[in-house]
């Protein structure tokens, strides 16, 4: 039978897995980068700061997350209907009752993060609070509890780290080979330095580019994922495909959102996933989206049945 923790464990699979691609590919391309600028300061510098960014992120991902969108913890006195509400979905899912924290902005949305079960966090805006009916409400607050249930939120924080580490690495080796250069030895290996330089440049630019595309596919799939578990929770589908509706005709951006936390909210900040209708997406430009169409996701929630 199906219940938040159905993907639990395959998420914890799939976290060291990545963790130990990544972890992989980060040294491959200092390795390339390393050679090609005939400095092996870029191999060791590429491996001490997937690690430590890595450890960093395991430990105080939500702290640094909750930050960056000026969130602010919300206490039981400070609104008792949300705090029973999260309450109720965490008895009913077996689920240990996360942090809520508030972000004031008008603008619709929420996300949660943390490392595990027991430093969980839920956050939500005002702009939530004040546009959606309580069914609604339900049906996001259950889909973000679907995220900590499956590891979700430990997952796509890792992930984040390890492609901004590669990205680094790409923006560093491109800076390098235009201003470091000189006092490199010339000949004698003339052809085969070519060589690699002509790899380090390949993977410079196709290295980022496929790291991002593997972070956007994983952040896609899991939102499909805790849209189905977050009905499940509720037994009401159309809570969460009324609340999505109204998330998205809200086109005002999110103002504390960047960049680096757009994959966490439950529909993008930036608005990127709102548009479509019912037109079907390109695929070249859904590979590119963080969250997968709103119509998509709506479709298939009202195709649902719950028992």
């Amino acid at each position: 039978m199906a219940s938040l923790y159905t993907h639990s464990d395959s998420n914890k699979r799939k976290t060291w897995f990545l963790m130990t691609f990544f972890f992989v590919l980060v040294i491959l391309v200092g390795y390339v980068f390393s050679q090609a600028l005939e400095s092996s300061i870029i191999l060791y510098i590429a491996v001490a700061i997937s690690i430590i960014s890595g450890f960093v992120s395991y430990w105080w991902s939500d702290k640094i997350v909750l930050s960056m969108s000026n969130a602010k913890e919300l206490k039981f006195e400070d609104n008792k209907e949300l705090y029973r509400i999260v309450e109720n979905l965490c008895i009913a899912g077996g689920l240990k009752m996360p942090k809520i924290y508030i972000i004031n902005d008008s603008s619709p949305n929420a996300f949660a993060t943390g490392r595990d079960e027991e430093h969980a966090v839920v956050a939500v805006t005002t702009g939530l609070l004040a546009k959606l009916e309580r069914s609604e409400l339900e049906g996001v607050i259950a889909h973000e509890l679907s995220h900590i249930g499956n590891r979700d939120i430990l997952l796509a924080t890792i992930v984040t780290v390890l492609v901004g580490t590669i990205v680094l690495l790409a923006d560093w080796f491109a800076r390098w080979q235009f201003f470091g250069r000189s006092g490199r030895s010339g000949d004698g290996n003339n052809r085969s330095q070519g060589i690699i330089m002509i790899v380090a440049i390949v993977l410079a630019i196709l290295a980022p580019i496929f790291a991002y595309l593997m972070q956007f596919a994983i952040s896609r799939k899991r939102e499909f994922l805790a849209d189905a578990e977050g009905a499940l929770l509720t037994r009401y589908p159309e809570g969460l495909a009324k609340a999505l509706e109204k998330i998205s005709s809200n086109q005002k951006p999110l103002e504390a959102a960047n960049r680096a936390t757009a994959h966490l909210y439950i529909s993008s900040p930036f608005k990127t996933d709102t548009s479509g209708g019912d037109q079907k997406v390109g695929f070249f430009k859904k590979a590119f989206m963080t969250h997968p169409p709103i119509a998509e996701r709506v479709k298939a929630l009202r195709g649902m049945r719950v028992n």
